[in-house]
């Protein structure tokens, strides 16, 4: 690890990092302790990085006990209670200042270099995630809204690593947005996917009712003139929302309200079809037959739409890194959560966005 900087709030760059430090929020979602210490354990036998567990000290240790791991890449850092999953996030957060998600967030707002942490990872309360992101984090130069993004199966894959999924954003962290925003919103997510899908120039794509560059809303197409005189990204123009699961874009850019909207449904119809799968193969002899040619298929549709390998949706904006994995998540998704929040680290994907905003400064109007 470096020597500690003078400034109160160092950055900590990918080049200073030998050893990522992510601190987990131990006593978040829907299964908190269950899931998030088997997950740590396992991670500190596989990964190069330090955990930082962030819950109740005693519970913490005990849990430890039952499972094997790596005692050198795993701390405990003692808080006091846990934000509920239904709870008012402000209220919230005022009540419980020693809860593990407010106190794992200020950890890593100190950063690694003086003993806190590089990047947070939970799976709680997600208004209560980024509100403490936006209380303990600082925003980046150029970028006034943050983004929650995740990811969707495709039928299209991208990148070195043929990922089967496309980027989607802003997933609920922003309602109402202005063209500067979606602008802002496609340049994060851009650097996002090349880290994660080591894909070098994602295709990015805005979310409209139409192709047309005239078609959306006012923000999207002032948005869409921003986009397309702008070098440093692969602007294809709008997509539609059928162009979603065709995989037509690797990041597709849109509001918080439309996002979260878009993937409640697709998740929704994935555990609609599974839940017609099984209905069909219980009712007729004929149709059980027929399922059981289509196994195969369906289990690679399943491992497609399983969001557990994907860990978990960036919130990305502020200088520090933030994974938000899904409430139900399983010690497999925070398995993988963890190491995505690593590989944002090692990758400096911080230093990549502000890269990135570089020119869009001074060309994109505050509307």
């Amino acid at each position: 690890m470096t020597a500690a900087a003078e400034s109160s709030r160092p950055v900590t760059r990918a080049s200073e990092v030998g050893s990522p430090v992510i601190a987990l929020d131990a006593m978040g979602g829907d299964r908190g302790l269950d899931v998030t210490v088997p997950a740590a354990a396992e991670v500190s036998l596989e990964v190069e990085c330090e955990i930082v567990l962030v819950g109740d000290e005693r519970d913490l240790r005990d849990r430890l006990a039952q499972h094997r791991h790596d005692a050198k890449r795993i701390r405990i850092e003692p808080s006091e209670g846990a934000i509920g999953m239904g709870a008012s996030p402000r209220e919230a957060l005022a009540a419980q200042p020693r809860a593990s998600l407010p106190v794992a967030a200020r950890l890593v707002a100190r950063g690694s270099a003086v003993g806190g942490a590089d990047a947070l990872v939970s799976a709680g309360n997600t208004g209560a995630v980024i509100l403490a992101c936006a209380e303990s984090f600082s925003r980046m130069e150029g970028v006034s809204r943050s983004a929650l993004a995740a990811v969707v199966p495709t039928e299209r894959r991208r990148g070195e690593k043929e990922d089967p999924f496309s980027l989607l954003l802003d997933c609920g962290a922003t309602v109402r947005v202005r063209a500067r925003d979606l602008v802002t919103f496609a340049l994060m997510g851009a650097s996002y996917a090349a880290i994660i899908s080591k894909n070098p120039r994602p295709r990015v794509a805005l979310l409209s009712n139409g192709s047309e560059p005239s078609k959306g809303t006012e923000e999207i197409v002032e948005a869409h003139k921003i986009l397309s005189g702008l070098r440093s990204i692969d602007f294809i123009g709008n997509v539609e929302g059928v162009d979603i699961p065709r995989g037509t874009a690797d990041v597709v850019v849109c509001d918080g309200f439309t996002g979260n909207v878009v993937l409640k449904m697709l998740e929704g119809v994935s555990e609609t079809v599974r839940d017609l799968a099984r209905f069909a193969y219980r009712s007729k002899l004929a149709w059980k037959l027929a399922m059981m040619l289509l196994a195969t298929g369906l289990k690679q549709i399943k491992t497609l739409t399983d969001w557990q390998q994907y860990g978990g949706a960036p919130l990305l904006g502020f200088d520090r890194t933030c994974i938000k994995a899904h409430g139900r998540s399983g010690s497999r998704a925070l398995r993988n959560a963890i190491k995505v929040a690593a590989r944002c680290v090692r990758q400096d994907l911080a230093g990549s966005i502000a890269a990135s905003m570089t020119e869009l400064e001074g060309r994109a109007p505050s509307r």
